[in-house]
Parts: C-alpha cells; sequence; structure tokens
C-alpha cells in the first residue's frame, strides 16, 4: 500500500485534509519516511513485514481508532509523549494554557526556594512535565485517580527527563484532599478537569466517544462545575499569598464558572480565548 491509497482509504473516515495529515504521521512516525521521501516514492520500497505492519494499522484506523494511540505516541508543545486509551490525547489548546502558565511565571523566581506547582488529573502528564521542563525553578507534583494514568504519566516523564512526584488521589474524596495539603503551600494549581456534560455526546465526534477514556471527559448533567468547585475550594485553602489557580474549562459555562470562583473566594478571575477564539482557560487569584 502506497501513501496515495493510504489517505484515499482514510478519506472512509476523515475529510481529505485530515486523511492526508494522518497518513502522513503513519509513514513518518512508524517508517521513517519524510514527506520528500513520499514525493520520491520510497513508500513503494516497504518491506513485507512493513507493508502488514501497514496493512494492520490502516485497519484500526478505519475503525475510527485515533491515530495518536494506533501509533502510541503525541506531539505536545514540541515534545512527544506516550499515550494509550487510559489517557486523554493531548490537545494543542492545552498547551496554551501551559504558555500562560510559563508566560507568568519566567522571571518571577523567589529567592530561596522553588515555585511549587500541582497539576491535578495529570493524565498522561502532558501538562507536569512541560511545566518541569520549561520552568528551571519548578517543583512540580502531579495527581490522578486513575492507575493507568500514572502509569503512563510516570513513564512520559522518564522520556521527557524530567522530575514529577506522581500520586493517586481522588480529588472528589474531600477527607482525603485536605489530608494532602502541603504545609508549605502551593504557588500554581493547574488542571483540565472532567468538563464534558452527558447531554453533549450527541456533538462530539465518534472517535472521541469510542475510544477516549469517559473517566476523564464527562460530568454529570446536573453538576457540570463539580470538579471546578473542589478543586477551587482546595486551592483556596492551599495557594500561597500571590498564588494562581488555572483551568481549562468548558466554553459553554463560563458564567457560571466565574460566578463560582468569585463565591469560593477568589477576587479576581481572568479569562482567555484558545486558537479558535474559544473562552478556554481561567487564571484566578485571592
Amino acid at each position: 500500500m502506497t501513501y496515495n491509497e493510504l489517505w484515499r482509504q482514510l478519506t472512509q473516515v476523515y475529510d481529505d485534509y485530515e486523511a492526508k495529515a494522518i497518513a502522513r504521521m503513519v509513514y513518518e512516525v512508524r517508517f521513517g519516511l519524510m514527506p520528500s521521501d513520499l514525493f520520491i516514492g520510497k513508500d513503494t520500497q516497504l518491506s513485507t513485514d512493513d507493508q502488514k505492519l501497514l496493512a494492520e494499522i490502516t485497519q484500526r484506523l478505519l475503525t475510527g481508532e485515533p491515530v495518536q494511540y494506533v501509533l502510541g505516541e503525541a506531539e505536545f508543545g514540541g515534545r512527544t509523549f506516550h499515550v494509550e486509551p487510559g489517557v486523554l490525547i493531548p490537545r494543542p489548546e492545552t498547551y496554551e494554557l501551559c504558555q500562560w502558565i510559563m508566560e507568568e511565571r519566567r522571571g518571577k523566581k523567589e529567592e530561596g526556594r522553588n515555585t511549587s506547582i500541582l497539576d491535578i488529573g495529570t493524565g498522561s502528564g502532558c501538562i507536569a512535565c512541560t511545566l518541569a521542563a520549561e520552568l528551571a525553578d519548578a517543583e512540580v507534583t502531579a495527581w490522578d485517580i486513575s492507575d493507568d494514568a500514572l502509569r503512563i504519566a510516570t513513564e512520559n516523564a522518564k522520556r521527557t527527563n524530567v522530575h514529577v512526584s506522581f500520586k493517586k488521589v481522588d480529588v472528589l474524596n474531600t477527607s482525603l484532599l485536605n489530608r494532602e495539603r502541603p504545609a508549605t503551600g502551593l504557588d500554581i494549581i493547574v488542571s483540565n478537569p472532567p468538563y464534558i456534560c452527558n447531554k453533549e455526546r450527541a456533538t462530539m465526534e465518534r472517535n472521541v466517544l469510542e475510544h477516549e477514556p469517559e473517566l476523564a471527559l464527562f460530568v454529570p448533567d446536573d453538576d457540570p462545575l463539580l470538579f471546578y468547585r473542589t478543586i477551587a475550594r482546595f486551592a483556596a485553602k492551599t495557594l500561597n499569598p500571590g498564588g494562581a489557580l488555572y483551568f481549562e474549562i468548558n466554553p459553554l459555562y463560563v458564567s457560571e464558572m466565574q460566578q463560582m470562583l468569585s463565591e469560593e473566594g477568589f477576587s479576581h478571575t481572568e479569562i482567555r480565548n484558545d486558537q479558535f477564539g474559544k473562552q478556554r482557560f481561567t487564571k484566578s487569584c485571592l
């Protein structure tokens, strides 16, 4: 099977542009062939074993399985992270949240101590590992309730050559959460928690619904701010003076988020749009 044959098959599932991008990613990641190699026909020179592997990959892609799971990796902020169906695939929008934090913290190093950061619901570890890599004085801790996520995130910390302290914590267990409060406080708490209501399923892509972990996606229709509220209460008791709480949010509930954060003691909340113009991130200070 050639590159052209692969992307034409993929148009059964994806639009033409996305099918071509996925086909290029498959040839580059699995077979080391860049676009220039495809142009001169090196895709016709795959070995019998590679052709067999390509056929297996194609069948998985035609079921709608995301290419990142099929290949076992995803790019995030210029780094490659291992991913499996047990964690969400890192999105480019989430890297924008990391960039916001990095912009704010660079140049603010306090003498005598590091910047303490907690990533709640770390998933693949993409936020925690990125901040640990990019902020020289960062001391990063990351929590998740999923054993699979913690295993994958730990592997990604090794991949990116950073130190992150991972721990299994259920943030909805209030008594446990209070026991986890660090004695010295935190400078940054960041979270991209589940925020999609079940009623939104009908508008979602099939490959997300069928393959990405529901535990990391959905909240009850009657309580869309379930995780945000719990984390905000924890943050209000834990952040150091001058500290900040950062969230990736559901644009449908911006007003409700602002009201909730105010009720939980945050005097100022700033909202930022993502690259698609959607209100996607908040930064709150006490």
